[in-house]
């Protein structure tokens, strides 16, 4: 294979084979095609395919609204002004338009196989982007249309085509009733493994109208995902920050929190105790720290939690949580004593995160020499198989690989 420098390419030759050629050589090297890889976290921009979603927003007031609007920015959403992407340097977020895909299937099946093929992953759980923000529209009714018109373009436009594509749908959390009714309309459709609760949002989970869609996902067997994300000019705590690199930090981690502690405060892992419940990108280091500040809280004041039979920390540690992006410090003893808390061995699943600027390759994790083989495949792909349910599916450029053997 004749290696390309990606810097030399103009635009118009943009492709992810070749931007993740490097990605690819580790694939090969590390011999993934020995075992299953499931990232639990990749993304596509689905405002790329908005003039298709549009057609199945049900509203024929609001449709036009989108059609004209459009989505962030100006647009029907308010939009969530930022640099994210280091201010043009990482270009597959731009080029990506141009890439040329053949017209069928789906642009976004085509192009999320290749990235897939190239690092080595044999079945993705995919999430919008923009939609990351949606929670903190001032107009509920936006959020609950735009919710229910991407999933039904994702479960016919991509999910219904491709077995290795999987998502857990997004849930309109600023409408409860809006929630339960995705649940009970979408919970049984191809592709469809759970539900997700983007973190950016000011309603309680532990809220009484929240009650019968942790119900009927319990009773489907469904998982609920809390996907991290920021809200830098709507939320006054964060607004404080002045630089992307704080609200990123704090951002994706704080949601999270706030979810993960009301969850277990108000018992819900008693009230629901075969929900399987998900915490996506944000990292790993602010679990250890919530465990012991909650552990210590209710050490001394048990009685204000009530519904709670054991300590928080060891509900924490029958969740499950994504690896991406994980925190890479100098200090490998940290790192591995957070594996050691979280139960990783079981608990945790690889992400990678693409196509964005911070994502992380399966050798963030088979790379890590603390782990047994036996933890390795189970994180890269066999935590995700069991708590997905997922037949195992091997990739084409796999297949290959074990066929030149």
């Amino acid at each position: 294979m004749d290696t390309v420098n990606f810097r030399d390419l103009s635009v118009e030759e943009f492709d992810t084979k070749t931007f993740l050629e490097h990605a690819t050589q580790q694939a090969i090297q590390r011999r993934y095609e020995d075992f299953l890889i499931v990232d639990v976290d990749a993304h596509h921009y689905e405002t790329d395919s908005f003039a298709q979603i549009c057609e199945y927003i049900e509203d024929p007031v609001m449709r036009q609204q989108a059609k004209y609007q459009g989505f962030g920015g100006q647009g029907l959403t308010t939009g969530a002004g930022n640099y994210q992407n280091l201010g043009g340097r990482v270009p597959r977020n731009q080029a990506r338009r141009l890439e040329k895909t053949p017209v069928s299937p789906h642009r976004d099946v085509t192009l999320t196989k290749r990235w897939m093929d190239a690092i080595g992953v044999d079945i993705c759980c995919m999430f919008p982007t923009p939609m990351l923000f949606l929670g903190v529209t001032p107009r509920p009714e936006v959020e609950v249309a735009l919710a229910r018109a991407y999933n039904r373009w994702l479960c016919e436009q991509v999910l219904a085509h491709e077995p290795r594509i999987r998502s857990t749908l997004y849930l309109p959390f600023n409408d409860p009733e809006a929630c339960y009714k995705m649940v009970e309309e979408f919970g049984d459709k191809k592709g469809v493994i759970g539900f997700t609760v983007v973190s950016p949002h000011y309603k309680s989970v532990h809220d009484n109208a929240f009650m019968k869609t942790w119900a009927a996902l319990e009773e489907r067997n469904l998982s609920i995902v809390f996907h991290g994300a920021y809200s830098w000019g709507e939320d006054q705590s964060l607004s404080l920050c002045n630089k992307f690199l704080a609200v990123h930090a704090l951002g994706f981690v704080w949601f999270n929190m706030i979810h993960m502690t009301n969850w277990l405060c108000n018992g819900l892992p008693e009230r629901f105790p075969k929900l399987k419940v998900c915490w996506v990108e944000s990292g790993l280091a602010w679990v250890p720290f919530l465990m012991q500040r909650l552990d210590n809280e209710w050490m001394m004041r048990s009685s204000e939690v009530p519904l709670l039979k054991r300590k928080p920390s060891d509900y924490m540690r029958e969740m499950f949580y994504s690896t991406q992006p994980m925190e890479m410090v100098e200090n490998r003893d940290a790192l591995e004593l957070t594996f050691k808390m979280i139960n990783a061995e079981t608990q945790l699943m690889y992400a990678s995160d693409y196509p964005h600027w911070d994502m992380d390759l399966p050798s963030t994790i088979y790379d890590l020499p603390f782990l047994s083989e036996t933890a390795k495949r189970n994180i890269l792909g066999g935590n995700a198989k069991r708590l997905f349910n997922l037949e195992p599916v091997m990739s084409e450029a796999k297949i290959k690989r074990l066929a030149s053997r």
